[in-house]
């Protein structure tokens, strides 16, 4: 397939050497230590940090289409300290001391990040300026306050909120009346660093088989097919780092549920546009809106931004229609200029999107069982990019036996249920959409904080 009408990251690199020059798949059953199902980000930091754990690991990563294809390769580009899970909520089911470590892994995962990408000569556009929040009615102002009185109380996070007076001098954000930021989180481009780090594990020995299809493993054992034909991998260990993709496994089937985020890309703006909207190189920005959005300036000096608002698909569907949706991306374009009414006209170049992974209940996790020979992370709900890394970090400790200040944190072992049957699931997913959009309408007509969203949150990691 031609990988450009992946997005406007896959689209940026296809002329460049080795942009994502299709890898050989299987041609003969092999063996190997680890076997990783999937070549995103999960599968790739795994490998990576295994490798500095034990050089001499047979390391094989098997990937149905091309490394960073999925979401590793079409996301937000925000290498965040965002979890699923609140602060609050993790303290709640695993006690202060476990919310402030887990809170404080994700933050020093930024920076881990960007050092990796230095050591490896990846240019990823790394730039690490924080994340302006924008509040822009009294409920949102009311949940600014709310995240910064949380940052606070565990003290990792150090959030700043700013008041009307500073926003309205730095930005051109319509109606924003307050703003938080915080400065854990770096602007990258996605496809570069998937595509990077691909080549940085192949220079250490993994090998990567693309074009090579999953489709099913058991205590080692990986079936595969590859041009046509079906292979085995015998592996000691099988690390599932499928995402939401992992849906479409028998392995995994229910344990996930892919729902899409769709982005808009615009032309490159002059820099005169960006000195009145505010936006610094390495800024992302958001609001405190219910249904989730969330923007970059780009190295070329676009507009990338995204959101929610694509309906879920019966059966856990994934198909290449579902990436664009002419609904979301009026919508996304009505959003972005309606927050920054500068940019108003800019030519939209590229609208793309894909499944992220979500767990019943909205928790990452990471693990290994032993017995199975079977490793596992994913579930990060869009917060990925970064997670990510946190993830195979962890998972390198695990599966070399290291008990590490990474493999006591509280997402480790967790096991999240399953999500319900069709056509339930179908209906509780949608629902759960058309709440947060009802929510937003309820805020801008009543100017108080949401009912609806109060409810649904508990739901939503929150």
């Amino acid at each position: 397939m031609d990988y450009r009408t992946v997005g406007f990251w896959f689209d940026s690199i296809a002329d460049q050497e080795d942009g994502y020059r299709p890898r050989p798949g299987l041609d003969t059953d092999i063996e190997a230590d680890v076997a990783i199902v999937g070549a995103g980000l999960t599968g790739l930091w795994t490998a990576y940090y295994l490798q500095e754990r034990d050089p001499g690991l047979r390391i094989v990563l098997l990937e149905k289409e091309v490394a960073g294809f999925g979401a590793s390769g079409r996301n937000g580009g925000w290498c965040s300290a965002l979890f699923p899970w609140s602060a609050t909520k993790l303290e709640k089911r695993y006690g202060f001391d476990a919310a402030v470590a887990m809170r404080s892994a994700m933050i020093g995962t930024v920076d881990e990040v960007g050092r990796v990408a230095e050591a490896e000569n990846l240019d990823i556009d790394y730039a690490r300026g924080g994340t302006v929040t924008f509040a822009r009615s009294k409920p949102q102002l009311d949940a600014a306050r709310a995240e910064f009185e949380e940052s606070e109380r565990y003290g990792v996070d150090r959030v700043t909120l700013w008041g009307t007076e500073t926003v309205r001098g730095r930005f051109a954000a319509a109606g924003a009346v307050a703003a938080t930021f915080t400065p854990a989180c770096a602007r990258i481009h996605p496809a570069k660093l998937a595509r990077g780090l691909a080549r940085a594990v192949e220079r250490r020995g993994a090998t990567i088989a693309e074009g090579t299809e999953v489709l099913s493993w058991d205590r080692g054992t990986v079936r595969v097919r590859s041009g046509g034909a079906e292979r085995t991998v015998n592996a000691g260990i099988v690390v599932n780092a499928t995402e939401g993709y992992g849906s479409q496994l028998p392995q995994v089937g229910r344990r996930i549920l892919p729902l899409y985020s769709l982005m808009i890309a615009t032309e490159p703006l002059p820099d005169a546009t960006w000195e009145r909207i505010g936006i610094e190189h390495g800024q992302t920005f958001t609001d405190f809106r219910n249904l989730i959005v969330y923007g970059q300036r780009t190295a070329d000096n676009r507009f990338a931004f995204g959101g929610r608002g694509a309906r879920y698909h019966l059966g856990s569907a994934i198909r290449p229609g579902y990436d664009r949706s002419p609904r979301v991306r009026e919508h996304l374009i009505h959003t972005l200029f309606d927050l920054f009414p500068d940019a108003s006209g800019a030519r939209i170049t590229h609208h793309w999107g894909g499944p992220l992974g979500v767990p019943r209940d909205w928790h990452a996790s990471v693990g290994y069982d032993r017995e199975a020979r079977e490793a596992w992370a994913g579930g990060y709900v869009g917060d990925g990019l970064s997670t990510t890394n946190l993830a195979g970090r962890t998972l390198a400790d695990l599966l070399t036996d290291s008990r590490t200040e990474l493999t006591a944190l509280p997402w480790v072992g967790h096991r999240s249920p399953r999500w319900e049957p069709e056509p339930l699931r179908f209906a509780g997913a949608n629902v759960g959409l058309v709440a947060m959009e009802s929510a937003d309408l309820e805020e801008s007509v009543t100017r108080r904080p949401s009912l609806v969203s109060r409810a649904v949150a508990p739901l939503i990691g929150h």
